[in-house]
């Protein structure tokens, strides 16, 4: 098995590392904003806006928070990722998100514990619904 080091680990990452952010100054996220609408039952979707953001990830971040709460607020306690568009114009970026919330651990890989991801939003600093 090869040896990789911090550096070729990074390399490998989504294209947001440490140093790319860095270089772009410091990170000032303004949370413009969430609309929570019911689709379908337990289908819901949300919509984000943030300026400020260093790239797609930062407002998928704001919408799986508004997600979660979300979760917490409906009585469940999990939700999974259907789908999120996202979009950046004049600085403001917008997600467009959509998860199926319940109260026990969803089939699927990108799937949420709402209380865990909650907390980890509130330490981030990242409002919630």
């Amino acid at each position: 098995m090869p040896v990789c080091s911090a550096l070729a680990l990074a390399a490998c990452s989504d294209g947001e590392t440490d140093a790319s952010r860095s270089a772009e100054g410091v990170f000032e996220p303004g949370y413009r904003g969430i609309d929570t609408r019911l689709l379908d039952g337990d289908l819901v979707s949300f919509v984000v806006e943030m300026s400020g953001a260093r790239g797609s990830r930062d407002v998928e971040d704001y919408a799986r928070c508004a997600a979660a709460q979300y979760t917490l607020i409906r009585g469940y306690g999990f939700a999974r990722h259907v789908r999120t568009r996202t979009a950046e114009e004049g600085g403001i970026w917008r997600a467009d998100a959509v998860y199926t919330i319940s109260p026990a651990l969803p089939q699927g890989l990108q799937t949420i514990d709402a209380e865990v991801t909650v907390a980890d939003c509130t330490e981030r600093g990242i409002p919630t619904v």
